[in-house]
């Protein structure tokens, strides 16, 4: 490379180091102050592309993955993106087991980044044979020589944002964090940054956004799986059927549940009000950082800071399509104001 030529190797050298935005008036009236940490920044535009490069890159370091490897994993969208995404650049072979809840636009990215996609239905058990877990543990089992990221239960996850993004939040917020508000699907992302705030900080209150139709509220505060909790929801990358081991509820304080539809509402008014064109589980997160202030969670002291994993052109086919929201139920008169108005000209 020319020493003259300010440029990157490759696209890879440009995740993290993702923004510390303030939220205004979103947040307007509510005691303290407020931060996202916009990861939509990441080329993958996720906070998957985080975990992605982590994981393969220490799999190579280990002499896992070879030359030709083919790389296999579940996901709801991100984390399959990031891995086909790291993929291209070092030339490995990617396959991924992608839940049907996921948004077409997501299924479709997927698969104009090379990989083979399985679509698997659901809301099918997470022992299912048909499910995107056994789905791909099947495919690791028959294709030889392939390496399961199997973000889940893989205590890499962890580890890739102990490493990153929990030195970023505490070097951008020059140690004054009081509060992290994050979603909770794998666990990995607030696990991990979670572990590094609190050794630096013990006071550090850490708070997991959950959806309703998941069990991992509950079995945060009684370490028991209760399977009645399980129905199904729509919201992508949020809440779970089965226990991550790639959660440490150890440094969790407390879990807040968000609906479907406040969410998505929240997802539209994150655009309108603070120009922040963000996804369907940036929208939970800012709801069940909303719900926390109404309960008086924080004071005008609170530096408050909630990650936004991904960007909202994965979702023009849900949350930001009239007629998805109009099918699920989600405007009325109440949300009239959300239904974009559109006049044509003739």
């Amino acid at each position: 490379m020319r020493e003259d030529i300010q440029a990157y190797n490759n696209v890879l050298e440009l995740i993290g180091d993702t923004p510390l935005v303030r939220l205004n008036a979103i947040m307007d009236g509510f005691p303290g102050n407020y931060y996202a940490k916009i990861e939509a920044f990441n080329p993958g535009h996720s906070t998957k592309d985080r975990i992605a490069l982590y994981i393969i890159e220490e799999a190579e370091r280990r002499g896992v993955l070879k030359p030709g490897s083919t790389i296999i994993e579940t996901t709801s969208g991100n984390t399959g993106f990031s891995i086909a995404m790291v993929s291209i650049i070092k030339g490995y072979e990617c396959i991924l087991a992608v839940t049907s809840k996921s948004s077409k636009d997501k299924i479709a990215m997927l698969k104009n980044m090379g990989a083979k996609v399985y679509v698997c239905p659901a809301h099918v058990s997470a022992d299912d044979p048909r499910s995107y877990y056994q789905v791909a543990k099947r495919l690791h089992e028959e294709i030889k020589g392939s390496v399961y990221i199997n973000q889940y239960f893989n205590e890499l996850n962890i580890d890739a944002h102990y490493s990153s993004t929990g030195p970023e939040l505490w070097k951008q917020t020059n140690g004054k964090i009081t509060h992290l508000v994050a979603c909770c699907g794998t666990g990995g992302t607030i696990s991990g940054t979670s572990r590094y705030l609190k050794e630096q900080n013990k006071d550090v209150c850490v708070i997991g956004i959950d959806a309703y139709g998941s069990v991992l509220k509950k079995y945060h505060e009684t370490k028991e799986f209760d399977s009645s909790e399980i129905y199904p929801y729509r919201i992508e990358g949020l809440g779970k059927n089965l226990i991550p081991t790639a959660t440490d509820f150890d440094v969790i304080d407390k879990f807040e549940k968000v609906t479907d539809e406040d969410s998505a509402h929240t997802a539209r008014e994150l655009v309108l009000k603070e120009g922040l064109f963000l996804g369907y589980t940036s929208g939970a997160a800012i709801q069940g950082l909303k719900q926390l202030a109404l309960q008086g969670d924080f004071t005008e002291d609170s530096n408050v800071v909630v990650i936004l994993p991904d960007h909202g052109s994965r979702y023009m086919s849900k949350v930001f399509s009239d007629d998805w929201m109009m099918e699920q139920g989600f405007i009325d008169t109440k949300h009239e104001v959300s239904v974009t108005k559109i006049q044509f000209v003739k």
